[in-house]
């Protein structure tokens, strides 16, 4: 059956579960609700895993923590398109426009939830204070992927969420190889629901904000990316087979951290919120330093 927006998830009262179903109120911002401390009530689907739902079931359940709406496994290595992915990040960075997406990858250990899990600033970085973020739209394939069209790229499209690209900017700069820098346990949170592309059928309509401890940092229309998903989707699958599943972020605006006067890095006890509207909404996530 057809979904709307599917919500992976530990219900209230029982720890020893994960469900997947579908928020009962359309409207409602999952991740913001949660981490406000609202009920947000959930009408179960029979399947286990968002990538095969099901169908809906007699039972409703309150989300207890919200989960990323893929694991791990599932996901395997995240396809990631390079910080001049929009037009005006290239500028801020001052990279050019470039003529292909430029690509980096992510191991699965990146992969993390929203808020209460934590976001980690790994201990080694943590004197360089160059932990930083980047906003982005997710991408979560529906079925394997390889050689394919951009006229067809959207027929493996399962649906998309959002993303932050946490990155540690004294590991990026003293190398010309992205994946290390970007690479450590839990640096791609994503969430908080996966929005059928039915829903978003284009992604130019959709807002993508970066609020940093409540301040707008990143604000931008999804009309700005350089590359469309289907131009997205079909590079990264050219002579490479992504299994069903696959998590591909699109990259961020402009409004880093480190571009701003003064920088607004990520710091121990930070509060982080990657919004994209409408449909997904609030990715929550709270910074802590490695122990």
């Amino acid at each position: 059956m057809a979904f709307e927006r599917l919500v992976r998830f530990v219900p209230k009262g029982d720890t020893s579960k994960v469900l997947v179903g579908e928020p009962v109120d359309s409207s409602v911002d999952v991740g913001l609700a949660v981490y406000k401390g609202e009920e947000v009530q959930v009408k179960v689907y029979s399947g286990s895993s968002v990538l095969d739902a099901g169908s809906p079931t007699d039972e409703t359940a309150v989300i207890g923590q919200i989960l990323s709406p893929v694991t791990a496994n599932e996901a395997g290595t995240i396809r990631c398109i390079g910080l001049n992915q929009y037009k005006r990040h290239a500028e801020e960075a001052k990279m050019s426009i470039p003529d292909i997406p430029t690509l980096f990858l992510k191991p699965p250990t990146c992969l993390a939830g929203p808020y209460p899990e934590p976001t980690i600033i790994p201990k080694h970085t943590i004197a360089s204070d160059s932990a930083d973020y980047e906003s982005e739209l997710a991408i979560i394939l529906g079925k394997e992927a390889k050689n394919v069209s951009e006229a067809d790229a959207l027929d493996y499209v399962l649906g998309y969420t959002a993303c932050n690209d946490i990155s540690s900017r004294a590991s990026q700069f003293a190398q010309t190889q992205w994946c290390y820098s970007k690479g450590f346990d839990g640096a791609c949170p994503i969430g908080p629901v996966l929005v059928s592309k039915d829903v978003i059928k284009d992604v130019g309509k959709l807002r993508l904000r970066g609020l940093k401890n409540g301040k707008a940092v990143q604000d931008s229309p999804l009309t700005d990316l350089i590359f469309s998903v289907e131009q997205i989707v079909s590079f990264v699958s050219q002579g490479t087979t992504l299994p069903k599943g696959t998590v591909i972020i699109t990259g961020t605006p402009a409004g880093v951290g480190f571009a701003h006067k003064p920088q607004e890095l990520l710091h121990d006890g930070d509060e982080f919120i990657v919004e994209i509207q409408p449909h997904i909404g609030s990715l929550v996530n709270k910074l802590q330093n490695e122990k």
